[in-house]
């Protein structure tokens, strides 16, 4: 009998892999080992849930055994590999070595933390997982005023969705402007203001000094303006890949871990895909990518190397105060921009000088053209 196919993670990647594989092969044996408790789950929809009063489990489509069911899968949930070994090609952990034909790690990454001054650093939170969720909804359902850390994508759409749950909101973020690397000055304003309208306290280009605790609410302290108490500190400052596993093995790391065209790292037969990939000097942590990244993963390993190919991506915001998608190049400096608004809403299409489209944002319901303009845009990969 030959060696599994080894899988180390349970997020989208990891299971959109899986169902890719079995689409092409349904015999060829596959162990997935996972930290967490392995629940299929739709993870965009964790920004939604306290407006949606709906409760961590109500996310899950399979639990870890339906879904090793289905898929015809060895599925290790609540375990972590100690070690890869890629001479020899085995996994250890729980007192075991595991030998594997293939290896895919789609480990993921964890919410970046700063490490400010004060007693209270270890008491933030962050919403980037099922599990994560599970550990602090209660204490965000009981929280008056919640503070977010990072006014980026994810930071301003848990902001708007607890706002619309009647949370008192503060939204911190040390640039001037609202989701600065995706959105252009003048739409960033626009979203600002409707923000502000909605009563968000929006404290940008702010710079934290400490954060403490006084035992019943945290105690923001920043540079040369007032103290923000709060109940509850919610982290959206971005993503770090986890690498310890890899660079532990040997395997080429930057910022992700390093894969080429055909998802491989620089060890053989091991794959990277998901949150903790770089390719390109890139890391693709939206989910059309990371799909297409695991369906052409999966023909690989099927018996057809396919090299991964990557249309231009469409980026929706879930911010339903002002519905907005983008696409392509948007926040460069030399762009010419051109912008068409209605009653409808508006399209602004970034231009090179020489007139070439580059990228472009739509609000409302210009968001119905968004799809003509894509196939101008230039492939991503």
């Amino acid at each position: 009998m030959s060696n599994p196919i080894i899988v180390i993670g349970s997020g989208f990647a990891a299971y959109q892999w899986v169902k890719s594989f079995r689409k092409l092969d349904q015999h060829t044996a596959i162990t997935l080992v996972t930290a967490d408790q392995g629940a299929d789950y739709s993870k965009p929809e964790l920004s939604h849930v306290f407006s949606r009063h709906q409760q961590a489990t109500d996310l899950i489509k399979q639990t870890a055994a339906e879904f090793a069911a289905e898929y015809n899968i060895k599925l290790i949930t609540e375990t972590i590999i100690n070690e890869i070994n890629t001479t020899q090609q085995w996994v250890y952990f729980n007192q075991q070595q595991l030998q594997y034909s293939s290896l895919i790690i789609a480990t993921g990454a964890t919410s970046f933390i700063p490490k400010f001054a004060g007693n209270a650093t270890d008491k933030i939170i962050t919403l980037n997982s099922l599990s994560e969720l599970q550990q602090n909804q209660s204490q965000i359902n009981a929280a008056k005023h919640i503070t977010i850390l990072g006014a980026g994508l994810i930071g301003t759409e848990i902001a708007i969705d607890l706002a619309t749950a009647g949370k008192q909101i503060t939204l911190f973020d040390k640039a001037a402007a609202m989701m600065p690397a995706l959105l252009p000055d003048f739409i960033a304003a626009e979203l600002h203001q409707v923000l502000s309208q909605k009563d968000i306290d929006l404290q940008l280009n702010a710079t934290i000094s400490e954060i403490n605790t006084d035992g019943k609410q945290m105690i923001i302290s920043q540079q040369e303006k007032e103290d923000i108490h709060t109940d509850i500190i919610i982290a959206a400052m971005g993503l770090a890949p986890r690498l310890q596993l890899a660079q532990q093995a040997g395997i080429s790391t930057n910022r992700g871990i390093i894969v080429n065209n055909m998802l491989q790292t620089s060890a053989t037969n091991v794959y990277a895909i998901g949150d903790c990939a770089e390719i390109n000097g890139k890391i693709s942590a939206f989910i059309q990518p990371i799909m297409l990244s695991a369906i052409a993963l999966a023909k690989t390993l099927a018996g057809t190397p396919t090299p991964l190919s990557l249309p231009p991506m469409l980026i929706k915001a879930k911010t339903p105060w002002l519905p907005l998608s983008l696409a392509g190049i948007t926040t460069a400096m030399d762009i010419h921009w051109q912008i068409e608004r209605d009653h409808d809403g508006y399209i602004a299409k970034a231009h090179t000088a020489d007139k070439t489209l580059i990228g472009f944002v739509a609000s409302h319901n210009k968001q119905k053209q968004v799809f003509a303009l894509l196939r101008q845009l230039p492939p991503a990969l």
